[in-house]
This record gives structure tokens, sequence and C-alpha cells, in this order.
């Protein structure tokens, strides 16, 4: 069954990591950080990107979630970074005043909204006019990559078929992206395509041990413990090396509010 993001017994399920160094880098190179002094993390999770922004300079960071199993687990994750602070807000209606911030991220979020067109104009509306958002998800084609060492996400697809289509339909196209936020208000819109470290593994068994604990990956919840025994047990006969850098490949758009 999906994901319970409110469960307290999954509030550590995305505290876990930390951002990879490559994805700090190329949100420098797309970002102007001097310019930023309130930033959010809508969408925050456990916090590990809130804690990125913090870490490449920005003086506030702002990190909302709807859940507050999540916020807690982001709260501890976060407590020795006192530029960070944490609230519940929906990515419709985050509570924020209108011009508050000067950069937005929604990184991973919006494969779980139903009305991205909402969430843009929301997004909208806490900007600060010349304002900057970056939105990185993964979109069906991102998703659908063979399974590869570095490539894991691609073997639950390929064994597992019916979750392909599970994939496909939480996801947005890059087309359908473009036009919300150029809907909403939204100029300049880039996009751009991002191969991310999500992990380093020493030994296959750390990664496994990572697979069966689910966590970080919303779609192994679709699975029963018996499928992701069978899915560590597939990915085992594929891998014929122990150091492993899993790698998934990201969509990111780039706007500014203008109007």
């Amino acid at each position: 069954m999906p994901i319970n993001f409110h469960d307290d017994n999954n509030q550590n399920a995305y505290t876990t990591r930390t951002a990879d160094p490559d994805w700090t880098r190329a949100v420098t190179q797309l970002i102007d950080i001097e310019k930023i002094h309130h930033a959010a993390d809508i969408g925050c999770g456990g916090g590990i990107y809130s804690q990125a922004l913090a870490e490449m300079g920005m003086p506030n960071v702002t990190g909302l979630d709807f859940s507050q199993a999540m916020i807690n687990g982001a709260e501890a994750n976060c407590q020795n970074n006192a530029q960070i602070s944490f609230q519940t807000g929906n990515a419709y209606q985050t509570g924020i005043p209108d011009k508050t911030f000067d950069f937005i991220l929604e990184r991973a979020l919006i494969h779980h909204l139903a009305d991205l067109q909402s969430s843009c104009l929301e997004a909208h509306r806490v900007l600060n006019q010349e304002g900057t958002i970056l939105i990185q998800d993964r979109t069906p084609a991102d998703c659908l990559l063979k399974g590869t060492s570095h490539h894991i996400r691609g073997y639950i697809f390929s064994l597992f078929p019916r979750l392909a289509k599970t994939e496909i339909d939480r996801r947005y196209t890059s087309q359908q992206v473009v036009r919300a936020l150029t809907l909403s208000g939204f100029a300049d819109i880039e996009t751009f395509t991002l191969w991310e470290t999500r992990n380093k593994y020493a030994s296959k068994e750390e990664l496994f041990k990572d697979i069966r604990t689910r966590n970080g990956r919303s779609i192994l919840h679709e699975l029963t413990d018996h499928e992701v025994e069978h899915l560590v047990e597939h990915i085992d006969k594929q891998l014929n090396t122990d150091t492993i850098i899993e790698q998934d490949r990201w969509t990111i758009w780039k706007a500014t509010k203008q109007r």
C-alpha cells in the first residue's frame, strides 16, 4: 500500500541521506545565492534539501510539509542549523503571506499533487517579484529508463511492470509543468536534466538493506515484503560489482516571477 506520510513510524523515511555535492553545484550554477534572503523548501520531507540550501549560504530557509510527522523528522534532522525553520502547510495553501520568499525549491513534490496548477499559483503568490522557483521531479521518461548498476530504480519497473503504470500515472510531463508555470504568471522558463547521485554503497548488502527499509523510495511501499525480497534477488543477479553509485535522472524547471 502507498506510504502514509502522516504515520509517525515514517518520520525518518526521508532523513537518512544528505544532498549530493553535484546537486549543490548544479543549483549554485542556476541561481544567484547572494540575492536570496529567504528561501522556501515546499514539500521538505525530512529536511535534507532544506539543510542543503542553508549550507549553500541562504540565511533563512523555511521548510514546509503537509505532514506533521515529516516536520518532526526534519526538525530533528536539522536541529543544528539555526537558520532553518519548519512549519506545516501544503503546496496549495502554505499559510505564508504574499511575497515572502526570494527562492522556492519544490523537489520530488509535484508527483504527489493532483492539481499542479494550484500549486504553481500558490508558489507565485508567496514569491517576491523577480523571485525564482526550481521544480525538480522525474518525468515518465526519466522514470522508465533501463536498470543498470547506476540506475537501480529501473530494475523495479522491469521486474514489476504494474508499477510502471503507477509511476506514469503520477508523473507530469515536461510540457505539463511548463504550461502550469506559464499560466501561473511565471516567465523565463528553462528546463534541465540532472543525473543526481542518490547514494554510494560499499557493498551490495548495504544497497539491499536500504531497499528493504524502503526509506526515501515511496514506490517500494506499493510492494509486499515478499516482492521486495524478490526485487533484492533480481538486482543481486544483475550486479557484478560490490561498490555501487546509485543515480537517478531528474528534470529541473527554473522560472521567474515577473508579474
